[in-house]
């Protein structure tokens, strides 16, 4: 239509006047109609599916708006509410200015109607602009809105655009054609127009793009939310919405609270809410859903930046074409190209800043939506903690057997049953991976149209010879797939050995204490060294893969552009130099996706592989709705239902991880699952070892013929023997074990309230407390309304110094094991819930603590009209207040029914038991001083990064590795020297104006830093551009065949630097972990206790995956970016330098804060996780998922800003280097042109700077490393020149076996001491009973003995030798034991270090009652037995998990004294190592004490100690009685009479006192 408009013109050759103003008429026109026809709101029917399915993918997820408003439902903080009043005077000057320019258009198109006939389509033309301005000068009026109108502000841009290339026309003809000007009131028009057109453009993009609702102060706008959804038009296009969030880090060292929070539309709560909402059938469809909109934004503006980055080739030809012909025209064309030139760098960065926006939007959402969804899972998912795998028992018998391991290539695939570790894993390492692909994808969206763009640019001049090369492309693709389908099966590799590794370290770290009990620290840092030997064969396995990437994509860019030249030379064709400088720069672009492709198809792979891992992590099976409040709160609400508890018929089994069908035929054997119970079968091994012979089924303990209704508003007990079942039944009641059969009636709604005030929910105290790292008063309210009265009710701690505000560290260190029982019985019983279930919590406390927690709790009146549940041995005690018992034996109900004593309530002249002696019951009156804090505040590091940083991972990666890589750096630039020198002399042959090609091409490469700073894309992707440029130039006959020469040796430096990267890298990391592991495992304890295990997974976890995959990459290229920078001119370094310290310093700032704050938020997510995990089934029982999903999106939302702000700081850097290069070519272009200087490498110093200040961030993680690598560490595992004798100690010692003098312990300088001058003598065969009250010292005792505090003064004499001259492990592996399991086999754990004769380990498991005499019989008779039923399958089928949780309590404990048997030690210190056993087992296993050893037992049974030789009585610290248990108990007055006095079996007690003494005086006289 243009054509016949503008006779004789093309209908883009804007040099013609008449398609100047057809343009500029045709194209706002067609805006206007476009933006009319789509207002049209009726859509044909039959139109409106494909319309909806057009436009679904481009809806915005999650609006402003509706962000805050899902974010207001969780705080309850009312409506949303924005006030959209609209300033007059914008409405008025809009309309105004708008109004007269349709006025003046109009004017002059009837004019020009009127006066030119013959040419009426410029009147026309101006009538069609002044169309387009009544729609401006209606739309503020008639559609008046507060916030930016992007029609209008189109509409502007084009009207800008158009007046500009009207005006500028009309001045290019009058200085280049000497056409003369128009008429002067025509020409002040153009003029005028793009001044009013201005004016509006700048009032339109000053409005911002939403208005604060009243959930947000304008003023704190900029300071505490981000302005991001309330800037400017302005704004947005500079980023300088960022600027005052870099000013603020330039100037000051940030905090959390300097930081502004992410916009509603990012946060946590609002986006997970509206991501659950979305029903897809796979993960990636789902993810899809939620981020359509951002990733096709992020789509169409990389293709736009895509066809901006090859302007520069295009505008150099024609610069070049110019230059050849120099006339005025032609000079003149040339200046302009260099103008537009310049235009299209700055419009490429614009579009690059946007979609990398976009982008980086989807990653940060698809990060909080995988976080947020994986801890959602956790809180629903059914309890896996006790399910060990079946593979590994089989390998560990394999191995013992010899049986030579087959290998698997589905073995590292994603199973379902993820551990701890795992699921750390797939939230530090797989969400991230995820998140980081989606935010560098548009290198492969961009990639194949950059090839295409490129392939079509080098057809138009080479002809078919630009095709020749690529044939190197194709006879290279088959190495190229097989080492991609490698790199998949690596990545499986590499996630399920770091799974592993992790699995081990978490269970290290959470068992630190009583590794360090055993001294068992060197076994445990080789088995963690073991599984990281693994992860690093992976490692090595995909460097080697990204070295042959490295040497496919090296040479295929060189190979294909000689080989490209040489056909087109060979034709007979003249190389001129616009077409040889061209189409290297084409090559030059084009060998960047062309070695993105094949680096990001790995990537795409391995997220592939994270994507499964989480999926299936995801569709594991979840609890039933009946239990998760979270389901319930979600499923629609049922009316009707039972207000009983209750189980009809019921068979349960512990969960399990189901079997995929197709293996069921041979999975038998190999399959999770928990070989007991939490309370498993009473006779667990022997049952395992009689139905082996039967059988090759492994047991599985179940709960069998259950049928049972408790009775509403009583006290209901339940007992049995150990591992009868007892916890396993509590379980079934919550709902946490798999139902078989039958029916489980549970009355769980916290919105229904009962007559009395209680919620139909539960309250739980575990056997084992779960405790969270909070202060007493935390854990004890746990989110419930604190009710000061209720709260007065219920026991406190006032021994502590600081009472209730006392902080509780990581699994309750602070406390002792009474103190964290009481702590979670309080929780139980202040939580206002009709049901209340209390697993055995008597057993951790003092008889006299037991009795009164009876009398106070269980029949005060907090107990009353609630239903409680209890499981304990203590049935005399409890038995008068209880009113159904209830009798467990082998996983059945034994006897069940209404007690014969019916339950009478204290009499008011019934003194009741006194809460706790004078000194604990007393307040204290002195005013309450601020709480001790246990753990402190993450360390942050302030200022730049240390010399000693960067010095740690270089010595660690070996200083020869680096000096290797310097010096192929020199040999790089000493290549690219000498390739600039021959091209200075080739380009002479052709005359001048050689050199521009660098300039014009060195802002295009700026973006691709973005995938060094990602850390994904293998350094080789980003090579010395210099170098490439000149590498590529065309030559014939010799001059080529010495550049050959010379690419061939710059490709194999690469290749070379690349391996010795890896290489380096790969020392470093395995350096740094071993000695970061060594570091922490032999810590004190004190740090171990104020230092939460969630930062320690955390340096593990991310910093060590970031120190293994980016620094080394990304410190080689801050090598070569030093040596391209060396390359520049000095002056323009100087120059460069200039502009890069104004734009970087506060960038470096601000990022360095970020980076480091990022990490340190990390660690309380992953804390929190690990802490969740553990205590799921408290978590679940009190209904409390939803606070502590609430609790998560917080701590996400924090990280997630630091992490977010951070690549928005990086963004506005980028535009501005952006902007920067693009005016240094622009200078330097125009400045070549005058002829005044000649050309050089200024845009290179610009990519070098950049480069640099990438390659800061990655060395964050090896600070935060480093910090652990100086940890206060313990004494010497061994000091060689004080060894005690290999008899040490000797239980045939006449003088004291054990002698403690004047002995003062402090845990911390700052803290008072704990014990004070304790003095007493042990001698040899003496069993020593250690009593006291929760908190007097117990504990803190037994650990001075085996030094995990030294004194203060005094000293500990062990046979004679002061414990504190010897190391710590000849003293530990001779003494202590504790009922902590890990994961492995039974005989691992009985015998770790094979010591042992399978025989001895089957005697102690019988001795303490693990096996049955006719099994232990069996099994010794048993000459040649089948492999499952040795003692090793024995042992691998009752292997343990990661804390032996698939077995009992008391179980543990049985395990653990038969360890204690196994290894024969003279001095034995047992703390509670008999609580959870019933009282015939632990008369037998006293027994069995009695015979064995020199005992120091510290207890809080009574019975379990009455018949020891002496007994010491701690109170607060200090010796108030030590003598003979007859003694004590006739001591008038004494702690331990008035003990024995309370505990209501007196006569008993005294009893078996006087029978020890008879018995001691008869052996004394024989």
């Amino acid at each position: 239509m243009v054509v016949q408009l503008c006779p004789g013109s093309n209908a883009l050759d804007l040099s013609d006047a008449c398609v100047r103003t057809s343009l500029g008429a045709i194209v706002p026109a067609a805006l206007i109609l476009a933006l009319c026809l789509f207002s049209i709101s009726r859509v044909p029917a039959f139109v409106r599916p494909l319309t909806s399915a057009i436009n679904l993918p481009f809806c915005s997820f999650l609006t402003l708006r509706e962000a805050e408003a899902l974010d207001s439902q969780g705080e309850k903080s009312g409506d949303v509410v924005v006030d959209n009043t609209v300033p007059l005077w914008r409405t008025v000057l809009l309309s105004f200015v708008a109004l007269l320019q349709a006025l003046v258009w109009s004017a002059a198109g009837a004019y020009d109607i009127i006066t030119n006939k013959a040419d009426i389509w410029t009147g026309i033309a101006q009538l069609l602009i002044a169309a387009t301005w009544i729609y401006a000068s209606c739309k503020p009026i008639f559609w008046p809105k507060p916030t930016i109108h992007f029609d209008l502000f189109t509409l502007f841009v084009l009207h800008f655009v158009f007046g500009i290339i009207l005006l500028g026309g009309t001045l290019y003809d009058y200085e280049v054609f000497g056409v003369p000007l128009p008429p002067y009131l025509p020409f002040l028009g153009l003029i005028f127009n793009l001044v009013a057109i201005l004016v509006v453009m700048t009032v339109v993009g000053n409005m911002p793009f939403e208005l604060p609702s009243n959930r947000i102060k304008k003023e704190d706008i900029y300071v505490k939310h981000s302005p991001e959804d309330y800037a400017t038009m302005w704004e947005w296009i500079t980023f300088s919405w960022v600027y005052p969030l870099i000013t603020r880090g330039s100037n000051m060292t940030m905090t959390e609270d300097d930081v502004w929070k992410l916009s509603p539309t990012q946060q946590s709560r609002p986006v997970f809410i509206k991501f659950s909402t979305i029903i897809r059938s796979s993960l990636l469809r789902h993810l899809w859903a939620a981020n359509s909109q951002d990733l096709l934004l992020d789509f169409g503006l990389t293709y736009v930046s895509v066809i901006f980055t090859y302007a520069s080739p295009f505008f150099l030809k024609r610069i070049l074409d110019a230059i050849d012909d120099p006339t005025a025209e032609n000079r003149s064309q040339a200046y302009i190209y260099a103008l537009l030139a310049f235009l299209c760098t700055m419009l490429k960065a614009e579009a690059d800043v946007q979609h990398l926006w976009f982008g980086r939007r989807a990653a940060t959402r698809m990060r909080v939506e995988l976080m947020a969804a994986i801890y959602d899972k956790a809180l629903k998912r059914q309890d896996y903690s006790g399910i060990i795998d079946m593979d590994k028992a089989k390998e560990a018998a394999d191995k013992k057997a010899g049986i030579k391991p087959v290998e698997n290539p589905s073995a590292d695939d994603p199973k379902a049953g993820a551990d701890v570790g795992k699921i750390v894993n797939l939230m530090a390492v797989d969400a991230n991976r995820i998140a980081m692909m989606v935010s560098g994808a548009y290198f492969i969206y961009g990639s194949p149209f950059e090839i295409i763009i490129a392939t079509t640019f080098l057809y138009n001049l080479l002809g078919l010879s630009a095709f020749a090369g690529f044939v190197v492309l194709l006879a290279g693709w088959p190495l190229n797939s097989f080492v991609t389908k490698r790199s998949i099966r690596i990545q499986k590799g590499v996630s399920a050995s770091r799974d592993k590794r992790m699995a081990v370290l978490n269970e290290l770290i959470s068992a630190v204490k009583f590794i360090k009990f055993f001294a068992w620290e060197d076994r445990w840092i080789k088995r963690t060294m073991d599984a990281r030997g693994v992860e690093m064969n992976w490692m090595v396995k995909a460097r080697i893969n990204s070295v042959m990437f490295s040497t496919i994509w090296t040479s295929a860019p060189i190979l294909v552009s000689l080989i490209s030249f040489f056909t087109f030379v060979y034709q007979g064709n003249q190389l001129t130099v616009s077409v040889a400088f061209t189409v290297s720069l084409v090559i030059v672009e084009i060998s960047q996706p062309l070695n993105v492709i094949p680096a990001w198809i790995v990537q795409i792979l391995q997220t592939g592989v994270a994507l499964k891992r989480i999926e299936k992590y995801l569709e594991e099976d979840e609890v039933d709705e009946q239990v998760s409040s979270i389901k319930k709160a979600r499923a629609p609400y049922v009316d009707g239902e039972d207000d009983a508890l209750s189980i009809e018929n019921g068979f349960f089994k512990w969960n399990e991880v189901p079997e995929k069908p197709e293996e069921n035929s041979n999975a038998k054997g190999k399959n999770h699952s928990r070989t007991s119970s939490g309370d498993g079968s009473v006779t667990a091994v022997d049952s395992e070892a009689a139905s082996i012979r039967s059988s090759p089924e492994d047991h599985r303990f179940e709960l069998k013929d259950i049928s049972i209704q408790f009775p509403e508003g009583e006290l209901s007990v339940i007992t049995g023997p150990t591992a009868s079942g007892k916890t396993a039944l509590l379980m079934a009641l919550l709902g946490e074990m798999t139902t078989i059969s039958g029916k489980l009636t549970i009355s769980k709604n916290t919105s229904k309230i009962d007559e009395n005030g209680f919620m139909h929910s539960f309250s739980y105290a575990a056997q084992s407390p779960w405790l969270r790292h909070q202060s007493i008063k935390d854990n004890i309210l746990f989110g419930q309304p604190f009710d000061e009265e209720r709260y007065n009710d219920v026991p406190d701690l006032n021994i502590l110094e600081d009472g209730d505000d006392t902080e509780i560290g990581s699994r309750g260190v602070s406390l002792s094991g009474g103190q964290k029982a009481r702590v979670a019985l309080a929780r139980a019983v202040y939580a206002r819930t009709k049901y209340v279930m209390l697993d055995d919590p008597l057993s951790a406390v003092d008889s006299h603590t037991a009795r009164f927690l009876y009398e106070r709790l269980f029949r005060g009146p907090l107990m009353a009209n609630r239903t409680v549940i209890l499981v304990t041995h203590h049935v005399e005690l409890v038995l008068p207040g209880t009113y159904y018992l209830v009798r467990m034996l082998d996983g059945c109900i034994d006897a069940q029914g209404t007690s014969q004593r019916s339950p009478k309530p204290i009499a008011a002249t019934e003194a009741p038991v006194e809460a706790q002696d004078d000194a604990e019951a007393e307040t204290s009156a002195e005013s309450k001083k601020k709480p001790r804090k246990l753990v402190k505040d993450e360390h942050r590091e302030a200022g730049g990064v240390k010399w000693s940083i960067y010095n740690a991972y270089l010595k660690a990666s070996s200083y020869r590795t680096w000096f290797m890589l310097g010096i192929l750096i020199a040999c790089s630039q000493t290549l690219g020297v000498t390739e600039k020198l021959w091209v200075r002399q080739w380009g002479q042959a052709y005359g001048d104006g050689a050199e521009l090609g660098p300039h014009i091409m060195a802002p295009s490469v700026l973006t691709e830093n973005e995938a060094l700073m990602n850390g994904y894309v293998p350094y080789h992707d980003h090579r010395h551009y210099s170098n490439n440029y000149f590498m590529l130039m065309p030559l014939a006959s010799t001059p080529s065949r010495c550049l050959t020469f010379m690419n061939t040796r710059y490709s194999t430096l690469v290749i070379l630097s690349t391996a010795i990267q890896y290489n380096g890298a790969l020392k470093a990391s395995r350096s740094i972990f071993h000695k970061l592991l060594t570091g922490v495992v032999h810590a004190t304890m004190r740090w171990h206790d104020v230092t939460p295990a969630g930062r320690m997974l955390n340096r593990f976890g991310k910093d060590i995956e970031t120190i293994d995959t980016n620094l080394a990459s990304s410190l080689s290229a801050v090598n070569s970016s030093l040596g391209d920078v060396c390359g520049c001119n000095y002056h323009r370094r100087v120059v460069i330098g200039f502009f890069y310290r104004l734009l970087a310093l506060g960038y470096l700032k601000t990022g360095r804060d970020l980076r480091r704050m990022e990490s340190n938020s990390r660690s309380p997510i992953f804390s929190g996780f690990s802490e969740l995990l553990e205590g799921i089934v408290t978590v679940r029982a009190f209904s409390a998922e939803q606070r502590f999903l609430d609790d998560l999106h917080d701590k996400i939302d924090v990280t997630t800003k630091m992490w977010y702000n951070f690549w928005m700081t990086n963004r506005w850097l980028l535009l501005n280097f952006d902007g920067l290069g693009g005016l240094a070519v622009l200078t330097t272009t125009l400045l070549a042109l005058s002829g005044y200087v000649s050309a050089g490498t200024a845009g290179l110093c610009i990519t070098s700077a950049m480069t640099f200040t990438s390659s800061v961030y990655w060395a964050f993680s090896v600070e935060r490393v480093v910090e652990y690598l100086d940890l206060p560490q313990e004494p010497p595992a061994i000091i060689e020149s004080s060894r005690p004798p290999a008899y040490w100690p000797s239980s045939s010692t006449k003088e004291g076996l054990l002698t403690v003098e004047d002995l003062v312990i402090k845990y911390s300088p700052e803290l008072p001491p704990v014990l004070h001058n304790v003095s007493f003598t042990l001698s040899a065969r003496e069993r020593i009973g250690l009593l006291g009250r929760t908190g007097s010292g117990k504990s803190t005792l037994a650990m001075s003995i085996l030094r995990f505090v030294d004194p203060v003064s005094g000293r500990i004499l062990i046979d004679g030798i002061d414990i504190s001259t010897i190391g710590v492990h000849d003293l530990r592996s001779r003494l202590r034991q504790d009922a902590t399991l890990f994961s492995g086999t039974l005989r691992d754990n009985l015998d770790p270090f094979g010591e042992h004769e399978d025989g001895e380990c089957l005697d102690v498991l019988y001795r303490v009652q693990m096996l049955s005499q006719s099994a232990h019989q069996s099994l010794h008779n048993s000459r040649t037995p089948s492999r499952a039923s040795t003692p090793e399958g024995l042992a691998s089928s009752a292997a343990s998990d990661g804390c032996g949780t698939n077995f009992s309590q008391g179980q543990r404990q049985l395990i653990a004294m038969a360890r204690a048997l196994l290894r024969r030690s003279a001095i034995i210190v047992l703390d509670e190592a008999t609580s959870s056993i019933d009282f015939d087992t632990d008369a037998k296993i006293q027994a069995t004490i009695r015979e064995e050893f020199t005992g120091f037992l510290i207890t809080h049974g009574l019975r379990t100690v009455i018949d020891y030789d002496r007994l010491i009585v701690l109170d607060a610290g200090e010796v108030a009685e030590f003598d003979t248990p007859l003694n004590l108990i006739q001591k008038e007055n004494g702690i331990f009479r008035t003990m024995c006095l309370k505990s209501g079996t007196f006569a008993e007690l005294e009893a078996a006192a006087k029978a020890k003494a008879e018995r001691d005086a008869a052996n004394a006289k024989a």
